[in-house]
């Protein structure tokens, strides 16, 4: 007789088993991937997502569902295609908050690469960064200087982390720090998954003048483990929707101001 592996809920169907697995082995499932994987409709997708998220089993996202976790990021790979589009207009918004001949500081994350992306039309600016892919993003400019934190790479993302990237970022005083976060709790609190990560972001945020926090809002959705700081100590959020009431009301308390960067 066959038997159902241990933990898994004998209430769902093959599909949704795969699904489940597929979700588990890449964090993400987008509903359109999956309509062609199964050769059935988005709507009998978004059936079994609803499903799977009404256990309790995965977390529904826009565009699909993925595993919801407190100890473990997605993988690089899924968060560079999760919301897209919505990363590159709040890249564009940021970028135009950017001064020519500017100094910044750019830390570790999707968002943040692509505001890399929309910065290459700005002249004469000096990137200080623990990102290697922002660092080959923004090298080719020949009148920007980008100088890259030492310290130990992540081979998963290409991040710069550890004691060594902390010292080299402490060396500096930029004017602006562009950074990315994994999740913003209900309270203000900045969250992430990597206790090293973050103490990095943290000395970034020491060092900056100002600091410009970029979040889709799927952000608003997670709950990492590590606490990097609030949303007391960012100047601005920019991110693609506009925040709940009761969201909006922590953000004004912190006098954090908020920039919306919709489809429009």
């Amino acid at each position: 007789m066959n038997r159902m592996p241990s933990g898994e809920d004998p209430g769902l169907n093959a599909r949704q088993r795969e699904m489940l697995d597929l979700a588990r082995r890449r964090g993400f499932v987008a509903i359109e991937a999956m309509a062609r994987h199964f050769k059935v409709t988005a709507q009998t997708v978004r059936r079994d997502i609803n499903v799977l998220c009404e256990r309790g089993i995965l977390h529904r996202y826009h565009g699909g569902a993925g595993v919801s976790s407190s100890v473990e990021n997605m993988s690089y790979d899924t968060r560079q295609v999760m919301f897209l589009k919505e990363k590159q207009r709040i890249a564009k918004m940021v970028a135009a908050h950017i001064p020519d001949r500017a100094s910044l500081f750019v830390n570790i994350g999707t968002t943040t690469e692509e505001v890399a992306r929309h910065l290459k039309a700005h002249q004469s600016l000096r990137i200080i960064t623990n990102n290697l892919n922002v660092a080959t993003i923004l090298s080719a400019r020949p009148r920007f200087e980008v100088i890259v934190a030492g310290g130990v790479v992540r081979t998963r993302d290409r991040g710069i982390i550890g004691e060594a990237t902390m010292d080299f970022i402490n060396q500096f005083k930029v004017d602006c720090a562009i950074i990315g976060i994994s999740g913003i709790d209900a309270d203000g609190a900045l969250l992430d998954f990597d206790y090293q990560e973050v103490r990095v972001a943290q000395a970034i945020v020491n060092n900056a003048r100002r600091v410009y926090l970029v979040a889709d809002h799927s952000k608003f959705e997670r709950s990492p483990m590590v606490r990097l700081g609030h949303i007391a100590q960012i100047d601005a959020l920019f991110t693609d929707r506009p925040l709940s009431t009761a969201m909006a009301e922590v953000f004004a308390r912190a006098q954090t101001a908020v920039y919306v960067a919709d489809a429009s």
